[in-house]
């Protein structure tokens, strides 16, 4: 029976304590505070669609607002995902999505390259979804893209309604994250250097 690829991943700062727990070879199973509602659904979202069994917690400043938190968040996910992969023999690599919900279609496409690039093209109509800061989701995927080695691409195709766009947002990175995590028939590392590891950051996996 092959082994699940899990990792534990935790951090304690003066602004936040973070602890995730993620199996990638999940069943979408998870359990999830942050003590940001809204955040914490899109984080349910994110796991139960890339079949993570993950649990996050997360005490943060909140009285200040919620941006060291939700980046905070991303950084360790990020961490936990790269741990859980190790070296990402026998893995896709590659994986895209493009999600529907009622008004908003968002694309979301994803290297697993060992270099860290986001692209976020996904203006928001409203400013805040219920005490939620919108301009944080980018912060959320940035620190996430970074800390997980990634090449993401996130891109709004169509969407008036906020917590529409936000929502699909976090389903198409968790289906491309499922693809581009699953395993292949072949193993071997998916790159022609033989290599996906970012090594001080000079890392070009080709």
């Amino acid at each position: 029976m092959t082994q699940a690829r899990a990792s534990y991943f935790a951090r304690k700062t003066k602004e936040t304590e973070i602890n995730i727990s993620l199996n990638v070879d999940g069943e979408g199973v998870f359990w999830i505070n942050t003590g940001l509602p809204f955040f914490d659904h899109m984080l349910k979202q994110l796991a139960l669609h890339a079949s993570f069994d993950a649990e996050f917690t997360a005490r943060g400043d909140l009285a200040v607002d919620g941006h060291h938190t939700v980046e905070d968040v991303g950084l360790c996910l990020g961490q936990a995902l790269k741990k859980a992969l190790g070296e990402k023999s026998g893995i896709n690599r590659y994986g895209h999505a493009m999600i529907p919900m009622d008004d908003a279609l968002v694309m979301a496409a994803i290297d697993l390259s060992g270099r860290s690039f986001l692209a976020f093209d996904a203006p928001m109509p409203a400013q805040r979804v219920g005490d939620f800061d919108t301009e944080l989701v980018e912060e959320f995927f940035r620190a996430l893209a970074v800390n997980g080695e990634m090449t993401l691409h996130i891109q709004v195709l169509a969407g008036k309604n906020t917590h529409h766009i936000i929502e699909a947002i976090f389903k198409a990175v968790a289906r491309a994250i499922k693809e581009a995590a699953s395993k292949t028939d072949g193993g071997g590392i998916p790159s022609t250097k033989g290599t996906l590891e970012n090594e001080h950051g000079h890392c070009h996996a080709e």
